[in-house]
């Protein structure tokens, strides 16, 4: 499979985005007493990781290359790591 660059570069830049976005979804979960706005944030946390996850495995296939250095190392990494922190971090919202 030929890696294309723009995709990757684009799937960068999102999960960049999404990561930053989980980051603050958990900060403002933790200081919010609003009842309405915990049950939005708590979905809007859940469809983001899925969509992280939805990266993840696309960048799994790209990463089936052989090059050692790629956009589709770092992409997959970047994914890896996103999910990882999602999956430790996930019990604050049941604090």
């Amino acid at each position: 499979m030929k890696e294309s660059q723009s995709l990757t570069n684009n799937l960068l830049r999102e999960v960049d985005v999404l990561s930053n976005r989980l980051r603050n979804i958990k900060q403002s979960y933790k200081i919010t007493e609003n009842k309405a706005l915990k049950g939005r944030l708590f979905t809007e946390n859940k469809n983001i990781f899925k969509r992280v996850n939805e990266i993840h495995k696309i960048a799994e296939l790209l990463n089936k290359n052989n090059e050692k250095i790629n956009f589709s190392n770092l992409l997959f990494e970047i994914t890896k790591r996103t999910l990882n922190e999602n999956k430790f971090e996930s019990n604050l919202f049941f604090l």
